[in-house]
């Protein structure tokens, strides 16, 4: 079966090379081309395309946003991101739209074919560089963070205030103290107010003597 696809960058010349690699192969049919988002939605609608090699910095629209409405206004195509950029920035966004793969600038001509091939399949691909990003990103730990609020009632905590203390001192009830320190506690994982204090010191959400 020929894949259908469509090339969209804002650099003719690379239009031109990406063309080049797929013609003259009856297993690719280039049905269309765009510089832009806009333009890239406009030419995929009226081709059907089932493959989008897209890059994704590109003016007018940003990338996750022209992948996204890509997938709403067609949601049986496949994005494939063809870029320079490979951090988090720009990776993240990209695979939470619901691009099928993502690779850079620097990949081979028969990579790249392979690929296309199989992103029309709806199989995941990406360059190794991108797949350490997302390995790295699923590691890491989510940052926790407390509202402005909950960090002055753990700062009075710290510094040995009870609850009737520090509703006096922030003019709010006992209860209201309470439930600040509920959130701090499921925030940070913690059952009591040792370990909040504990795990925020660790976090670098207090600092020693502030």
């Amino acid at each position: 079966m020929t894949i259908r696809m469509i090339i969209v960058d804002d650099h003719p010349v690379v239009r031109d090379g990406l063309r080049g690699i797929f013609s003259g192969d009856d297993a690719f049919e280039v049905v269309g081309e765009a510089a832009d988002g806009p333009e890239a939605l406009v030419v995929a609608g009226r081709t059907s395309p089932d493959v989008v090699l897209l890059d994704l910095r590109m003016p007018g629209m940003s990338g996750a946003e022209v992948i996204r409405r890509l997938r709403e206004q067609q949601p049986g195509v496949h994005v494939l991101v063809l870029t320079t950029f490979g951090d988090d920035a720009d990776v993240v966004p990209a695979i939470e739209q619901g691009a099928t793969g993502y690779l850079l600038k620097d990949t081979p001509r028969a990579e790249l074919r392979r690929a296309v091939q199989a992103a029309a399949r709806g199989e995941t691909v990406l360059s190794p560089s991108v797949a350490g990003v997302l390995t790295h990103r699923l590691r890491a730990p989510e940052p926790r963070t407390l509202s402005r609020r909950e960090l002055e009632v753990l700062g009075l905590v710290a510094r040995g205030a009870t609850n009737r203390d520090i509703a006096g001192k922030l003019f709010i009830t006992e209860a209201t103290v309470k439930t600040h320190l509920l959130h701090i506690f499921a925030k940070l994982e913690v059952n009591d107010r040792a370990a909040a204090v504990a795990a925020a010191y660790d976090g670098g959400l207090l600092k020693p003597g502030a």
